[in-house]
């Protein structure tokens, strides 16, 4: 129900170029069950400034030209730099939802969807959520355990490994991966290993010769082809993941089995306070635990937030 043209729509998205923002807002939009268009952002300079105020001259030319009436009813936006945007069409009339911590003029939208592991301070817009909204709904993975039937031949446990990487670095040694594989095998009937463009050629190359012969499927980044990342949260058994991405340790959560944290402690305050949340929530384990884990519920933070926009802002 989305589209990019300039037609009349309930809901517009503020979609971020960087693909774990937008995310965060099209996963809310997609569970809305009402028309939206994606409204690309590109940013000029001054979008990497902290703006104070709404207005438009974050973004290019060509962007600022997008944002034209007929104006929807709500607005979605994720990341500091499309808050601006966002706090000026409420200035239009439209009513605002904006996943993570904008900056300046915290108070200046209807609702403010933000994970626990950020802190936020409590505000009568605030909804604080466990991790991030993202797009892998029930049905995104009941659509994926269909189309990727393949994996379902693969012996039991299946167990999906998801690698990122330095959230700013040269990528993920390969022998930190190696790690990680290693770990997970000795619980795993066969392997679902996914890298992300963050860890790097070297540890992809590093994880196809130890995985060569072993039952599974190994895709690196970047791979000609079809994406199997739902595909291997659908049919996983259990999930092992690096601490390093919000969006990638949220997704995982979307599944039924047992959510395992790999790799080193990341760097990132708020990655590690992230963590801490989800297993403090009972949402995720230490690797070292691996495999055994407490049962769990798959956790729907995007499609409750969309319940609450849908009851407060689209009534």
């Amino acid at each position: 129900m989305s589209s990019t043209g300039g037609d009349s729509a309930a809901v517009w998205v503020l979609a971020d170029p960087r693909a774990g923002t937008a995310a965060q807002a099209l996963g809310i939009a997609e569970r809305l069950r009402v028309p939206f268009r994606i409204v690309p952002m590109e940013w000029g300079p001054l979008a990497a400034l902290p703006l104070p105020w709404p207005g438009l001259i974050g973004l290019s030319a060509q962007a600022r030209a997008a944002i034209v009436p007929p104006w929807p009813r709500v607005v979605i936006s994720a990341g500091r730099r499309s808050a601006p945007v966002s706090r000026w069409l409420r200035r239009q009339g439209v009513r605002t939802v904006h996943c993570m911590r904008p900056g300046a003029g915290a108070e200046d939208f209807d609702l403010l969807v933000i994970g626990r592991h950020d802190a936020p301070e409590a505000a009568a817009n605030l909804l604080p959520i466990l991790g991030a909204t993202h797009r892998v709904s029930p049905a995104v993975l009941a659509a994926a355990r269909d189309e990727w039937t393949s994996l379902a031949a693969l012996p039991g446990p299946r167990v999906a490994v998801l690698l990122g990487g330095p959230v700013r670095g040269e990528g993920m040694e390969p022998s930190a991966a190696l790690d990680i594989v290693e770990r997970a095998l000795p619980g795993a009937g066969s392997l679902l290993v996914t890298t992300s463009r963050r860890t790097g050629e070297a540890a992809g190359a590093a994880l196809a010769a130890r995985l060569s012969g072993v039952p599974g499927v190994l895709h690196r980044w970047g791979a000609a082809g079809p994406n199997p990342y739902a595909g291997f949260l659908a049919h996983a058994d259990r999930v092992v993941v690096t601490g390093d991405s919000v969006s990638m340790l949220s997704e995982a959560l979307a599944t039924a089995g047992p959510v395992f944290v790999a790799g080193p402690p990341p760097g990132a305050p708020r990655h590690r306070a992230l963590i801490a949340a989800l297993e403090a929530a009972g949402q995720a384990v230490p690797m070292a635990r691996y495999p055994e884990a407490p049962p769990r519920a798959p956790l729907d933070e995007s499609g409750q937030v969309a319940e609450v926009v849908r009851a407060r802002l689209l009534g």
